[in-house]
C-alpha cells in the first residue's frame, strides 16, 4: 500500500505534523505529536479504522485518497501468477524419487 497522507494533507494547505496535530484536535482526535510525525514520515505498519474515520474527516477526503494499492514485488501480471501455479514455471511441490525400492536401514 502507498500511504498518501502528506498529499491529503497538501490538498487541506497542511504541510507540517504541528499543522496536521492540529486539524486532528478540531475534529477530536488528540494522537502525541511523535505518532503524528510518524504518520506523517512514512507509511505506517498498522492504524486503527476509527484513527482512520478521525483522518479523514480533519482532512476532508476519503480512505482511497489516503491509500492506494500497488502491485506486489515479483507478482507480474496474470500469466505469470498462472504458470507460478500450476503450469510451465515447473512443479510446485518436490516430486519423490522412482529408482527403484526403497533400501531400508539396518537396525541399530
Amino acid at each position: 500500500m502507498k500511504w498518501n497522507l502528506r498529499w491529503a494533507a497538501a490538498k487541506s494547505d497542511i504541510w507540517r505534523p504541528v499543522d496536521l496535530q492540529a486539524a486532528f484536535a478540531k475534529v477530536g482526535f488528540t494522537p502525541s505529536l511523535s505518532k503524528v510525525a510518524a504518520l506523517w514520515g512514512g507509511t505506517p505498519v498498522t492504524v486503527r479504522l476509527e484513527d482512520l474515520d478521525k483522518i479523514c474527516a480533519a482532512l476532508g477526503c476519503t480512505v482511497a485518497d489516503l491509500m492506494e494499492a500497488e502491485p506486489v514485488a515479483g507478482a507480474g501480471g496474470q500469466e505469470e501468477q498462472e504458470r507460478a501455479v500450476g503450469g510451465e514455471a515447473g512443479p510446485v511441490r518436490p516430486v519423490p524419487r522412482r529408482d527403484g525400492p526403497r533400501r531400508l536401514r539396518p537396525p541399530n
